[in-house]
């Protein structure tokens, strides 16, 4: 068993729930865990009863509970779901260090404030999600599995058949057919778990190395007839189309999409709009009770033209449903993969038991945001199908 230290640095925790949040950014079993990396724990109270943890795990693993006012005056650095709002930022001192997906890349005037308040911010975003070292850190792979996953079962919830075929005495019921687009980690992880649901599934993505990816889960792939060739890009994402590109696309897209019972769409660009991938045309050619899940769908659109965060009903009684926070469904698994993904990076930037912003290595040149700031332009940012 590994040596105990005795705890130099203080993590804290505040509750992040909400209307549409239930996910916490620590668990129990990570509070033993970081107890062995000289980090000791502090949480709000109730921060994890969303997610199914109660104020007593918390103190049974080692950590102090308490109130808002005491995790953000004691902690060292602390741990988010999100990102510290506006308000929790005003009441933070120069010098601790916030973890969490800070909008690094699109949100020049936030980071700003983290600079100006003297704080040091890790944007999870940042992370060079190719280096081996950095993959028990990746929030977005995480988080996005959970999401597809739920957008499977949230899709055959909402369907008004069964998914697998069934043989019965009154006849036999043809299987669903579903239809996933981008092939991403969310966009696999739903192909995955409507297989094993029994749907027949199909899936389109415009990187080339998706096919094969589809294919190996047992879903056909989605021939259009148009060839993106060029449609990898940074990082294992898919580029942005050209603006002709994405015409052909959807055109191609809302004419295959009729065939289908269940659609599920996959493809976010942080802190834009989603491109759409299925036009207002292509859900008018649906049939009736058919299903789609984007998502995407946030205040700024989604991948399907009218949809918004919710569920409606088009006029031909299509099931459209906008869901963004399909991940905080599934809270407990959520926060538990959540929370490693926080204490890993946390425990990076531990040197000689004190935080550390040594930039010596590639990964820490990644992900200090504050102070640090390299803003893309929306424009540059690669489509990511997730």
């Amino acid at each position: 068993m590994a040596e105990t230290q005795e705890p130099t640095v203080v993590f804290g925790v505040v509750n992040e729930t909400s209307e549409t949040e239930s996910r916490v950014a620590l668990t129990p079993d990570i509070v033993t865990r970081l107890r062995r990396n000289a980090v000791s724990c502090i949480i709000e109270s109730g921060a994890g009863t969303a997610a199914e943890y109660t104020d007593e795990d918390y103190e049974k693993a080692g950590a102090v509970v308490s109130d808002r006012a005491t995790v953000l005056g004691k902690a060292d650095a602390l741990g988010f779901v999100d990102r510290p709002s506006a308000g929790t930022v005003s009441k933070l001192t120069a010098g601790q260090w916030v973890i969490g997906m800070l909008g690094s890349f699109t949100d020049a005037e936030y980071i700003d404030a983290l600079e100006q308040a003297g704080l040091v911010g890790i944007g999870i975003e940042k992370l060079p999600r190719k280096l081996s070292s950095a993959q028990s850190m990746d929030e977005m792979t995480s988080q996005n599995s959970v999401m597809g996953y739920k957008a499977a079962i949230t899709a055959a919830d909402a369907y008004g058949s069964f998914l697998p075929m069934m043989t019965t005495a009154a006849g036999t019921i043809r299987p669903a057919k579903a239809l996933v687009l981008g092939a991403g980690i969310a966009g696999l992880q739903a192909i995955g778990t409507l297989r094993r649901l029994g749907a027949v599934v199909t899936a389109y993505d415009v990187r080339p190395a998706s096919k094969g990816e589809v294919e190996s889960l047992g879903a056909k792939f989605l021939d259009l007839g148009l060839d993106f060739s060029a449609g990898q890009g940074e990082g294992g994402y898919a580029r942005a189309l050209s603006a002709e590109e994405q015409a052909q696309q959807q055109a191609a897209v809302d004419k295959k999409a009729a065939e289908f019972d269940i659609i599920i769409t996959t493809a976010k660009v942080p802190g834009r709009k989603p491109p759409v991938l299925l036009t207002a045309a292509g859900v008018k050619g649906l049939h009736r009770g058919a299903v789609v899940v984007d998502c995407a769908a946030s205040e700024l659109g989604g991948n399907v033209e009218g949809s918004a965060v919710g569920e409606q009903v088009t006029e031909g009684g299509v099931k459209l449903i906008g869901a963004p926070y399909l991940a905080s469904g599934v809270a407990t698994t959520a926060s538990n993969l959540l929370a490693r993904n926080v204490a890993d990076i946390l425990v990076h930037f531990i040197r000689d038991g004190k935080l550390s912003q040594d930039l010596s290595e590639e990964l820490d040149d990644a992900l200090v945001v504050a102070g640090r700031a390299e803003v893309v332009p929306a424009e540059e940012l690669a489509t990511k199908s997730e």
